[in-house]
């Protein structure tokens, strides 16, 4: 295998370049790993080199547990339930509005009603890979939107594990009830058990995986990714979801953090794998007669994404610019759509749903991560514009009636100085005439001095 090592070695080292690059332009490594997959297929001739995705296949499906394993860890389980009755409004609100509008489109495409279901699917959920992938490269994991970007991501899992049991009937020409109903209760019970497992099972785990032994404990570790990855794929809930349950019972544990600092160095490495996978699966030839589709499909993800993302802020009472965070993070789409894509060429549906697949996710797995990496600034400054208009035009109204106010105090004073500028000397008796001990201030003028004092001392927004 001295070639093939070679190769690898050689594609992963180009990617180092091109990511030094990538850095320079704020452009992100998932993309990047992609292109250069993309680049290194049989289906690519413009370069020499030819690398089958079947020889790293096994250690893409590694990257895939790792990264999923590793976002299970981090899952912040209060957050996640304390916020439950919002996630369910947000993220299945988000989920059915997507799904409408996938299907819309899908028939709008013309390949058929089965296809548009596919195409729903597609268009549906976010790529959990990637995500995690960002929110770890770009330190958010402690933002105010991420435990909602990550709650959204469970309960789209959780979609996908439904709709992909669902999808199969669907595609196989299953029509036993009783058949559909039990894969889809093994499914929710593994669910339920294992967030369960986490929940009120932390102390019992821990002393199950104890050890100080270093290499045990990582080979431990390990071994339990994998095999309930294995244990998702076989009961009908994906490898990624199996592994993302046991990542979530280990962080409940007390060797949460031992556990993080062996298993980063893995996902780094294995998630390279993964993504470098995704690249050589691509076909660039096949790309030509859906380029309309795809075009059209990324414009609709664009635009319903960045308002769900507001519906997310609103439910979870985030603002604005927080919202626009969580909808760049939210715009990815990865692996789901591959898998359905394969299931459908399976079935015998149209061919044309694999390169519009592959290129769809390709165009999103660039615009995704560059969106999400400049959010920040980029919410900030829109944001912050439209504020800062709001708050000018308070400002000069507000100017307008201070102006106002005492431009009518000032005349009111005046009038009544002129009523007593010459007094009747039969009247007016100095030695008679009380002075006030406090100063002579109309009440309108002094709102006014008010109004303008509370002005000058407005505070930046914590916000921004």
């Amino acid at each position: 295998m001295g070639e093939e090592l070679l190769v690898l070695g050689l594609l992963f080292l180009i990617a180092y370049v091109l990511g030094r690059l990538g850095k320079r332009i704020g452009l992100p490594a998932i993309p990047i790993y992609m292109l250069v997959g993309l680049v290194a297929s049989p289906h690519f001739h413009l370069f020499p080199l030819s690398f089958k995705s079947a020889d790293v296949e096994l250690v893409a499906i590694f990257g895939l547990i790792f990264l999923l394993f590793s976002l299970g860890l981090e899952f912040d389980q209060d957050e996640f339930y304390g916020n439950a009755r919002a996630l369910l409004l947000a993220g299945g609100t988000r989920i059915l509005i997507n799904m409408a509008v996938g299907f819309g489109f899908g028939l709008w495409v013309g390949w058929g009603t089965r296809e548009a279901l596919i195409i729903a699917g597609m268009t549906a959920t976010s790529s959990s890979a990637i995500i995690t992938k960002l929110l770890i490269e770009f330190r958010r994991l402690a933002n105010r939107e991420t435990p909602a970007i990550l709650g959204i991501m469970v309960l789209e899992d959780v979609f996908v594990a439904l709709y992909l049991a669902i999808i199969s009937v669907v595609l196989g020409g299953e029509t036993d009830l009783w058949s559909i109903a039990l894969q889809l209760g093994i499914s929710f019970g593994f669910l339920v058990l294992m967030f369960a497992l986490a929940r009120w099972g932390g102390k019992v785990v821990s002393r199950l995986v104890q050890t100080r032994d270093d290499e045990l404990f990582t080979i431990l570790f390990f071994g339990l990714a994998v095999a309930f990855g294995g244990i998702g794929e076989l009961l009908g809930v994906s490898d990624a979801i199996g592994a993302f349950l046991i990542g979530l019972v280990l962080g409940a544990t007390r060797f949460r953090t031992r556990i993080e600092q062996f298993a980063l160095p893995l996902r780094d490495v294995f998630g390279a794998f993964f993504f470098l996978n995704f690249g050589l699966a691509l076909d660039p030839s096949t790309f030509g007669g859906v380029l309309v589709p795809v075009a059209v499909a990324v414009v609709l993800t664009l635009i319903v994404n960045t308002l769900g993302g507001q519906l997310i802020a609103w439910f979870y009472k985030l603002t604005p610019a927080e919202g626009f965070n969580t909808s760049a993070m939210l715009q990815n789409r990865g692996e789901f759509a591959l898998i359905l894509a394969t299931l459908a060429v399976g079935a015998g549906l149209d061919n044309r749903l694999t390169p519009f697949a592959g290129l769809y996710v390709l165009v999103m797995a660039i615009i995704g991560p560059v969106l999400a990496a400049n959010s920040e600034r980029a919410g900030a400054v829109l944001f912050r514009t439209r504020k800062k208009r709001l708050q000018n035009a308070q400002r000069a109204a507000m100017s307008d009636e201070t102006i106002a106010l005492v431009e009518a105090a000032s005349a009111g004073q005046t009038l009544q100085f002129d009523e007593v500028d010459e007094p009747d000397a039969g009247l007016f008796d100095p030695e008679t005439v009380e002075v006030p001990n406090e100063p002579l201030i109309d009440p309108l003028i002094e709102q006014a001095m008010q109004q303008s004092d509370e002005q000058t001392e407005r505070k930046r927004d914590p916000e921004y």
